[in-house]
């Protein structure tokens, strides 16, 4: 089956998910994420990429980064990344072949609601998996950052979370990120939700209609699922080939583009 051609539209927030190859353990020595985390704090200042949260696990990574305005931020960033990760423990093991699973999924997130629940549903990770029985357990991801704000070397970007979530500071930040986990914890082990890193976006019916049109023709077989508290564009398994021309492509490029690919 043909891979799923990713476009960019522009003013999005982006869940980004990105699996080890076979999902194999490559990422379970600390020194692995460590320097993926060194990477990212690297893409941020080379490229301006806006995270708002983050989690390494062993075998994959989750990231909610802010579009700000330029289209081969997030793609330039995730070549350095993923690139540089994968180069270096293949030279170390003296290990060939691919490092990483196919290419990132990229998945819009609404501004609402739905991005806090993202946040959260990343912090959870590693709780959702057994491996630790609360989000500051795991030191490599954005939760302890948000709890623990950095005055130097700081990843996330917090002026632009706070923007997004309306907290006015700091203090009102954790205040509230802390509260949504606490209630979190209280509802028990948290279930995997495939929406948040298989779909083109998550969001309201009116917000996945106007991705829709955003995407003009490139929507062509791609389905609205609805949930109980939201709704999500799926991917149609038709190929792709078959379904986006040549003509097809000159249409609403006011709206999309083509996102780099590495």
């Amino acid at each position: 089956m043909p891979r799923a051609k990713r476009f960019y539209i522009p003013g999005c927030v982006w869940h980004i998910t990105h699996r080890c190859h076979k999902k194999e353990f490559l990422l379970k020595f600390a020194r692995d994420r460590n320097r993926w985390l060194d990477l990212l704090f690297r893409a941020k200042q080379k490229y301006g990429l806006e995270v708002l949260n983050y989690i390494v696990t062993s075998n994959h990574i989750h990231l909610l980064v802010s579009d700000n305005g330029n289209r081969d931020t997030i793609p330039k960033s995730m070549q350095l990344i993923a690139g540089q990760t994968a180069q270096e423990y293949n030279i170390r093991k003296k290990r060939r072949g691919a490092y990483w699973e196919d290419r990132y999924h990229a998945t819009a997130i609404q501004v609402d609601t739905h991005l806090a629940s993202c946040l959260i549903y990343i912090d959870m990770n590693m709780v959702r998996t057994g491996v630790v029985s609360h989000p500051s357990e795991w030191r490599w991801s954005g939760y302890n950052e948000i709890q623990n704000p950095k005055k130097r070397y700081a990843i996330l970007n917090y002026r632009r979370l706070m923007e997004l979530l309306g907290c006015e500071s700091l203090d009102a930040l954790k205040e509230v990120h802390g509260q949504w986990i606490e209630d979190s914890l209280k509802k028990g082990k948290p279930a995997r939700e495939k929406k948040w890193s298989r779909g083109i976006a998550v969001g309201s019916r009116e917000y996945i209609e106007n991705i829709q049109t955003k995407l003009g023709v490139k929507a062509i077989h791609r389905k609205i699922h609805e949930s109980k508290d939201s709704s999500e564009l799926r991917e149609d398994q038709s190929p792709y080939t078959a379904i986006f021309g040549t003509e097809n492509e000159r249409l609403r490029q006011e709206n999309t583009y083509r996102w780099g690919l590495f």
